[in-house]
């Protein structure tokens, strides 16, 4: 059988998944598994992508996962190669990572998987980006330190939040600001951004959405998390928005939502220093920027129409507020190979990376939010990336028995001509411009990664929390150091 020597460009949850997938189903002892090797790539200097750039750090238990993910790159057929650009650069490049085409790479694999995420923030018509409107991912890459983050938002000069969305990523933004810097310090917060939030004058949170409680797109986790705030309580909802259309049928986690709805914050109204409030059915307008410095934002009233799409009511309201923070999804990189812009993600069959005439690129793969959108937990990317990985199985060993498992593959699509990987490769070969990267300190491997990691959490032992977060030079030097 040809060797089947895979480069994933994305080094998330996704990408991790699959490998763990295909070490596993292939094993060192089976003749199919002794020629396999993968490695993943990725623009970030350290692995995992959402699990440590995008987790809430008030969330630990989630990233637990990574101890599957150690698992897997201990297998000596995997490699992980981090601060690796692949594929044209775009307009969030990570400036130290270094450069690598995507022809520069494929010429050494015979199958590549894009395992690149939803990374640029979906935006909103009327509210342009500027220093008083930012996106939500803007906000978490700073108090994660990712390694494009911008600078912190103006905390000790503002006193009203605005978030635009009602989903997961709101509920998370809205419980950092309101939290407070001690309820935090125990946790993965870097030191400085614990010194932006204990100097924060916020005192009140809006989280404005354009549908109704029923459809908003929290978990009934999150709700509670944020009912249960130390210094904070919930603003009273009008009880008509609570009230389920005639003969509606909720689901459960509709029914749980709109039970802790009516019940409250464990805090009464205005019984505490800080404050949120739930703006159901109301969209942006229009905004402008008076004198004060505040922003003026104009709130067109919603209602939903029968197919529960928010249609405007013809009535306004005004928000006055300091910040505005759009927390409305994300979207693939349109400079990423494959993208569609009419899906704003790759375009995938299957899994398999699908051209413009619908024919399978062959070889050639995606898994996770690059294949699917943003959309879905980890649980969700878990499944999709373990029937992805299933499927490059079943396309490497057509008809083998016992090539594949219990996920059914889906019948391939038509392939093309076209091919983007090599068919005879050196299976221990990796790109030049990534070799002399590894001499000089520039690519980072998960032996090094590991090293790192054990260093953060050993410094934030040492001051009682989770880990103390390193940046890519602090890293770099840190790896150089004489042994």
């Amino acid at each position: 059988m040809p060797p089947l020597k895979l480069a994933v460009v994305g080094g998330g949850p996704s990408a991790f998944y699959v490998a763990s997938r295909l070490l596993s189903l292939l094993p060192h002892h089976q003749p199919r598994g002794a020629d396999l090797k993968i490695h993943i790539y990725d623009r970030l200097w350290a692995p995992h992508g959402l699990v440590r750039y995008g987790v809430a750090p008030d969330h630990p238990e989630v990233k637990n996962v990574t101890h599957k993910f150690d698992q897997a790159a201990a297998d000596d057929r995997f490699r992980f190669f981090g601060n690796v650009q692949v594929g044209p650069q775009s307009s969030h490049i990570i400036p130290h990572a270094l450069s690598l085409p995507l022809d520069a790479l494929s010429q050494h694999y015979t199958h590549i998987l894009f395992a690149t995420g939803c990374t640029i923030p979906t935006l909103h018509d009327v509210l342009p980006p500027s220093d008083r409107i930012q996106s939500a991912l803007s906000l978490v890459h700073w108090y994660t330190q990712h390694p494009s983050h911008s600078n912190p938002p103006p905390l000790d000069t503002i006193s009203h939040v605005t978030l635009i969305g009602q989903g997961n990523v709101s509920l998370d933004v809205a419980r950092m600001l309101l939290s407070g810097s001690s309820a935090l310090e125990q946790y993965d917060v870097p030191e400085v951004v614990l010194d932006v939030m204990r100097r924060s004058s916020v005192r009140h949170v809006s989280i404005v959405g354009r549908r109704g409680p029923h459809q908003a797109a929290f978990t009934t986790k999150e709700l509670r998390e944020m009912m249960n705030l130390k210094d904070a309580s919930l603003l009273p909802i009008d009880p008509a928005v609570l009230e389920p259309p005639p003969d509606a049928k909720l689901s459960r986690q509709q029914s749980r939502i709109l039970q802790l709805l009516q019940k409250g914050s464990v805090n009464a109204p205005r019984s505490t220093p800080k404050s949120w409030s739930l703006d159901f059915f109301r969209s942006p307008a229009a905004f402008s920027q008076l004198p004060s410095g505040k922003l003026r934002i104009s709130l067109a009233h919603t209602a939903l129409d029968l197919h529960e799409r928010a249609i405007s009511t013809g009535e306004t309201s005004a928000l006055e507020t300091d910040l505005v923070v759009t927390a409305l999804g994300h979207h693939a990189d349109p400079a990423q190979a494959f993208y569609d812009p009419a899906l704003r993600h790759l375009r995938t069959l299957s899994g398999r990376i699908i051209n413009p005439l619908g024919r399978a690129v062959k070889n050639v793969y995606a898994s996770g939010w690059a294949a699917m959108g943003a959309r879905g937990v980890l649980a969700s990317t878990l499944l999709d990336a373990y029937a992805v990985a299933d499927t490059i199985i079943a396309d490497h060993f057509p008809g083998a028995t016992g090539a594949t498992t219990s996920i059914a593959p889906t019948a391939p699509p038509a392939v093309s001509e076209e091919r983007l990987t090599a068919e005879n490769v050196v299976l221990n070969s990796i790109p030049a411009a990534v070799e002399q990267g590894l001499e000089d300190g520039r690519v980072v491997g998960y032996e090094q990664w590991k090293a790192v990691d054990a260093e953060e959490v050993k410094r934030g032992a040492e001051k009682g929390k989770e880990r103390e977060r390193m940046g890519w030079e602090e890293a770099r030097t840190f790896l150089a150091r004489p042994v």
